[in-house]
């Protein structure tokens, strides 16, 4: 267990650290692309299955399968040169440029992007 404080870049190259198999340039690309589409897919299955199909709600599965798409994001920007915590500010930004009062229908149906 990591006792210090995990920032997204501090993630991103403990990660790192259990990529072997994604290889490097466009292979590493791919490998992160695919993988994090899988992982999303059986994120999204997880759902379906306690929403639609019955199943008892269990967050553990949740997290675990987020934790993997986690991975497959640090994947996938290491392997174009970005890091986590770059990419999250700008989204960040982005988000309050488009939100400035918080999320609204208004805001959302008419937006000027």
């Amino acid at each position: 267990m990591i006792s210090e404080s995990l920032t997204l870049n501090r993630y991103q190259s403990l990660a790192n650290r259990s990529s072997g198999a994604g290889g490097e340039g466009d292979q590493r690309l791919v490998v992160s692309a695919l993988g994090l589409a899988g992982e999303a897919g059986e994120f999204a299955n997880l759902v379906k299955k306690m929403t639609a199909h019955g199943h008892p709600f269990d967050p553990e599965s949740l997290k675990d399968e987020l934790g993997d798409v986690l991975w497959y994001l640090a994947e996938a920007a290491t392997a174009v040169g970005l890091n986590l915590e770059d990419i999250a500010s700008q989204n960040v930004d982005k988000l309050i440029k488009r939100y400035p009062e918080g999320f609204s229908e208004e805001h959302s149906i008419n937006r000027p992007d």
